[in-house]
């Protein structure tokens, strides 16, 4: 699995209870730390929240989701 790039669409594989994110929501990745440890900028849109919120997540809190969003079937 690679790591997750600026702009990739990545998954939670835990849940965040002090943000009320929960495992399985997508977010999108907005910056990435490389000090002291590799830690990404990920923003979220919630159903609860105007605003979208944005997390420090460790590597193994996110996975990339390889698929398209859109499908395979996207006409222009």
């Amino acid at each position: 699995m690679r790591r997750p790039l600026v702009d990739d669409h990545v998954r939670l594989t835990h849940d965040v209870p002090d943000l009320s994110l929960q495992r399985g929501q997508l977010g999108v990745v907005r910056s990435t730390w490389f000090a002291p440890a590799m830690t990404y900028e990920v923003e979220f849109e919630t159903p609860e929240q105007r605003d979208p919120v944005r997390a420090l997540l460790d590597e193994w809190q996110v996975q990339v989701e390889e698929e398209s969003l859109f499908g395979s079937s996207q006409t222009v």
